[in-house]
């Protein structure tokens, strides 16, 4: 990509971003350190699949902003809703294309034409390059994880409760369960993988036997469905590794600061200052702000031993906790989960075409 167009277009992003205070200090930072690898590629495409995505799933966030803080509870005792997105927020989303991107972009200086490096999709005679499956991958990266984002965060404004795709009777869940779907997710999941496929179809250079509008056309089918299929892991793979936490008082689910993992107990983590914590000192404030957050929704205080009602509090069992697992295994945070979902279909679409076009994987790294 061009410095006189990456330039101004990553310090827009970055100002988008930062006057929205959309991300945190050290997120500007990675979101700009990713916006740069993705500007690197003489492409173009790279970094506007960045930008759809960026764009589009602030643009969802917002929507459903206010239907999320009632919906939902911080983790920290707050209403619901999304705070400033991390540092670790950013990369779970783009770390998996950002190497692709780096590796395709090293072929440019391997054979120095773009030309050779044009897509060639459905032409399955051939000849396949190292660098279609590197193109399918990043494709692939963008559609899964936008397809995430538009499915989540849309599909919490359906009318119809979802269900947990993980449970054998496809139960009933509270909104936000990790693992729970509904058909307006995923429709705006296909309507997010949708867009990268569009952006795809129209900015990555074909090949002259795969240039024509009709060839593009099955191209962005093919990326939806790929996309939404993503969307499917990683609620597959959220309601399995993923621990919903419900606060018992209210029945919404909790939902962790920069999609961390959620306290069950307050006695579980100690206070910031305690000699053997280990974390920054803003995830140990995180944290320690949750436990005083949960400790205080009890029905007393263990400490004291008195309620705040003056009466004596019973003694602390794990049956008077606040909260209480919904469903999932406390395995993965949120963002282990998108990374790990992100990474399946990235390789699987790689290994895909590469099975198809009979092009070995290891000539990536060739």
């Amino acid at each position: 990509m061009k410095p006189v167009i990456a330039i101004p277009a990553i310090a827009a992003l970055l100002y988008r971003a930062w006057s929205r205070r959309s991300l945190t200090p050290l997120g500007l930072v990675v979101a700009g350190l990713t916006a740069s690898a993705h500007a690197v590629h003489p492409w173009s495409a790279p970094f506007a699949l960045l930008g759809v995505f960026y764009l589009g799933g602030s643009r969802v966030t917002r929507v459903k902003e206010g239907v999320k803080a009632r919906l939902t509870l911080s983790a920290t005792g707050a209403e619901g809703g999304e705070g400033p997105r991390t540092h670790i927020q950013v990369l779970a989303n783009s770390i998996v294309a950002t190497g692709l991107i780096l590796l395709h972009a090293r072929l440019f200086f391997l054979y120095g034409s773009s030309s050779d490096l044009a897509l060639d999709f459905f032409s399955f005679q051939g000849p396949h390059t190292a660098g279609d499956l590197l193109t399918v991958g990043i494709v692939a990266n963008y559609a899964a994880v936008a397809a995430d984002t538009f499915s989540s965060e849309l599909g919490i404004l359906s009318k119809s409760s979802p269900r947990l795709i993980t449970s054998p009777t496809l139960r009933v869940v509270p909104p936000g369960t990790n693992g729970g779907v509904t058909l307006t997710g995923l429709l705006a999941g296909a309507l997010g993988a949708a867009l990268i496929g569009l952006t795809s179809a129209i900015l990555i250079p074909f090949s002259p036997e795969s240039s024509s509008l009709v060839t593009r056309a099955q191209f962005t089918l093919f990326v939806t469905i790929w996309g939404t299929l993503g969307s499917l892991l990683d609620s597959v793979l959220g309601g399995l590794l993923q621990a919903s936490v419900v606060d018992k008082r209210s029945g919404k689910i909790v939902e962790g600061s920069g999609g961390k993992k959620v306290l069950i107990h307050p006695s579980s983590t100690k206070a910031a200052g305690t000699a053997d914590v280990t974390s920054t000192a803003t995830a140990t404030q995180l944290r320690a702000t949750e436990a005083i957050a949960n400790t205080a929704a009890l029905k007393g205080s263990r400490i004291t031993g008195t309620s705040a009602a003056g009466q004596p509090a019973r003694p602390h069992e794990e049956a008077h906790e606040s909260r209480r697992v919904e469903s999932g295994a406390d395995l993965l945070d949120n963002n282990g989960v998108n990374v790990l979902m992100a990474a399946i279909m990235s390789f699987g679409a790689i290994g895909v075409t590469s099975w198809l076009w009979e092009v070995p994987i290891g000539d990536i790294l060739a």
